[in-house]
């Protein structure tokens, strides 16, 4: 076997020791990313393909590697333009420039212009003429009339105009021999990620959470696995994975997606609707294994369609679930409480009137199954008349795996055909609606 040859370092030394003060920072860089990345976030530029589709789970590392590319391609390429586009402008600046994995964090500033950083452009320029310019996807149109050498898309499945703003950067990509562009996303089932993945000069990469276990903590890897492990929201957010519909599923993730707003029209009415545990007990191993309380924020539009603002469930005891619903009351300006009162009964309204006796609220009593309550609300949603205002995550993954078959009790889905109900004027053809009475006045 041929022996390897040991480098030269004294002649290693020797020529970096020659080099100016700013291409050596420049060289470690590089040199430094090359020994900390895993092979999957080394970027190698292949004729073959024009997008690089980084599919992966949170904690995965996407952005240290968008991050550490973009920069590098701007060293070893003067003059060049790299746009980076995150979802919003808050993205932009909290997370891709001044984040912990951020430029910011990565770029030694003597390898920037006297120009620098320009947090109001969200704009970096390098000594040697490169630019790194930031765009929210939120504004298609200010993509127009740039061009660039190399593109870089940052949660591309959470852009709000995602096919607008994602063909808007592809027709300025046009700068130079090659220009490539660099998506890095947590996947959802949006069209235009579906049809990414197919197209012929798209390369695919896929990673997970738990690839970069060195570099989260023992802790956290503990809870993810024990709170999402083998749960449709795990495979999306940890794995990576693009999920499909359920077959007989009341509610579907394209039909949410297609509905999605960033902000709800004038409402008419809110209500602030809880399934609640009665119970928040603890196994042997300390573990919480109660159900949760499902507290759901939704209202009414002046166009007549209903709008899920807010997600407030978890596992909570009776004490402090219902002043997270009084909280939620007075934060949204709510008309009312409502409550489902099968296994509470009139504990709900005492508590209640514990904490708060000016609350307006109503309790139901769920007289028919989970599923034919939730077949209203569903036909709802499938006529387009419900929409998510913004992503309520653990919230759609009960609603999108909900099946006649389904076991385990969806409180935040219960909490949200109730909140729903509650707002449509035929609500009491579905409930019988009680309703709550305090010093001889009928709430």
């Amino acid at each position: 076997m041929e022996a390897k040859t040991k480098p030269n370092l004294e002649n290693w030394q020797k020529q970096y020791n020659e080099l100016d003060s700013q291409t050596q920072k420049a060289s470690l860089l590089l040199t430094k990313w090359y020994a900390i990345a895993r092979d999957k976030q080394l970027i190698k530029d292949e004729d073959d393909y024009n997008i690089q589709l980084f599919l992966a789970g949170r904690g995965f590392g996407k952005t240290l590697t968008l991050s550490y590319d973009a920069t590098i391609y701007c060293l070893l390429n003067p003059n060049s333009i790299v746009g980076v586009v995150a979802p919003t402008y808050s993205d932009l600046k909290k997370i891709i420039f001044q984040g912990e994995s951020g430029f910011l964090s990565i770029i030694d500033r003597e390898l920037l212009s006297n120009s620098g950083y320009n947090k109001t452009d969200n704009q970096i320029e390098f000594t040697n003429g490169s630019k790194i310019i930031g765009y929210p996807a939120i504004e298609p149109d200010r993509l127009r009339g740039n061009n660039f050498h190399r593109a870089y898309c940052d949660e591309l499945a959470s852009w709000r105009y995602a096919t607008e703003t994602f063909d808007n950067l592809m027709m300025a990509l046009r700068l130079g021999e090659s220009p490539k562009c660099i998506i890095t996303t947590t996947p959802r089932p949006i069209e235009l990620i579906k049809q990414l993945v197919v197209r012929a000069d798209t390369k695919v990469i896929k990673g997970n959470t738990f690839e970069n276990a060195e570099n989260l903590a023992p802790s956290t890897i503990k809870m993810l696995k024990e709170r999402y492990s083998g749960t449709r929201i795990g495979q999306q957010e940890l794995y990576g994975q693009i999920l499909e519909d359920i077959e007989g599923a009341l509610f579907n993730a394209t039909n949410i997606e297609k509905n999605r707003v960033e902000l709800a029209p004038e409402l008419t009415r809110v209500v602030v609707a809880v399934d609640p545990a009665v119970t928040s007990n603890k196994n042997i191993s300390g573990k919480r294994d109660s159900d949760e309380t499902g507290i759901i924020v939704a209202g009414r539009g002046v166009d007549n369609h209903y709008y899920i603002l807010g997600d407030y469930s978890g596992i909570f005891s009776p004490d402090t679930w219902i002043k997270k619903a009084i909280e939620c009351y007075y934060k949204w300006e709510a008309d009312f409480i409502v409550a489902e009162t099968n296994q509470g009964g009139d504990l709900i309204e005492k508590l209640l009137r514990v904490q708060d006796a000016n609350v307006p609220y109503k309790g139901v009593h769920a007289k028919r199954g989970k599923v034919l309550r939730a077949e209203p609300v569903s036909s709802i949603f499938e006529q387009d008349k419900a929409h998510m205002v913004g992503y309520f995550k653990e919230l759609e993954e009960q609603m999108c795996s909900f099946t006649p078959y389904t076991v385990k009790s969806p409180d935040r889905l219960d909490a949200c055909v109730y909140a729903i109900s509650s707002l449509q004027n035929s609500g009491s053809a579905i409930f019988r609606i009680s309703w709550g009475i305090y010093n001889g006045i009928i709430w």
